[in-house]
């Protein structure tokens, strides 16, 4: 039976129409980023002939967890600006082979390019939401302006950061009621700052790299670019209202429980003095 066009998957399209809408918010300047998107066989078998291999990459890390599992990533040193334009040359869909020490490449990433350098982190992560939440399918990390912005000048501390996010737009306790986790600076596609980021993905769904980005996850493409939006625009509004002189009122944590009781969820235990 002939395959269908890869071009046409709808998760082939969506990280394309992704990153082109982060590059074009100044998320993921140059080859600043990267996505990963857990796929069922049933959805690449379509499109491509899962038996033949174009190559086999080694990984600097145990995915065996993750064997067997099939992902579309960015590339490494790819620009998210010609993603959308140029999709096999700056994307791949890959599988996790049965070792877990190699990615066996099924499409894309063309004239040798690797997955995103990042990979490690990005399983980690997903290994690590998977055990909290086994719909989660996509962790994405970028670097969003006034996020990254408030690293520098807000105390990097989890409740604080928080809060003060959660009081700047009535939405965020509703998105993110659990809070965002904040990580040392790290090296970035290290093993060190992956195990970092993928302990605190059990706790939360957005984690902090201060000085560098973010790190986001969900169960589809919408829900996590949503959630980074929601908390960046929050740091948006933060950064306004210091530059205008500071708070003078405010969301006070008996209207966030207010708010937390009307949309049925729960703050972050210990964040809200009530």
């Amino acid at each position: 039976m002939k395959k269908l066009d890869i071009l046409t998957a709808p998760y082939v399209q969506e990280v394309m129409k992704t990153s082109a809408n982060l590059y074009r918010l100044g998320w993921d300047e140059r080859n600043g980023g990267n996505i990963s998107y857990l796929l069922d066989e049933d959805w690449v078998t379509p499109f491509l002939d899962v038996a033949q291999v174009i190559r086999e990459i080694p990984i600097k890390f145990d995915a065996s967890k993750l064997a067997g599992r099939y992902f579309a990533v960015t590339g490494s040193g790819k620009y998210f600006k010609n993603i959308q334009d140029f999709p096999a040359e700056n994307m791949g869909i890959i599988r996790i082979s049965d070792s877990g020490n190699t990615v066996e490449l099924l499409w894309g990433l063309e004239n040798g390019a690797l997955p995103t350098s990042e990979l490690p982190s990005h399983f980690m992560s997903h290994i690590a939401r998977l055990e909290v939440d086994p719909e989660n399918r996509i962790i994405m990390h970028n670097h969003a302006t006034h996020l990254l912005a408030m690293t520098f000048t807000h105390e990097l501390n989890e409740r604080a950061f928080t809060r003060t996010l959660w009081q700047m737009c009535t939405e965020c306790l509703v998105v993110f009621p659990e809070g965002l986790s904040i990580i040392p600076w790290l090296i970035p596609g290290s093993n060190e700052i992956g195990e970092a980021t993928a302990s605190k993905m059990k706790e939360t769904r957005l984690v902090v790299w201060p000085q560098h980005g973010i790190y986001g996850a969900g169960r589809d493409m919408d829900e996590t670019f949503g959630l980074i939006e929601t908390a960046e625009k929050a740091a948006q509004v933060y950064t306004y209202v210091q530059a205008q002189g500071g708070v003078r009122q405010t969301l006070e944590d008996e209207n966030l429980q207010q708010l937390a009781d009307a949309f049925g969820v729960t703050p972050h235990e210990g964040y809200l003095d009530i």
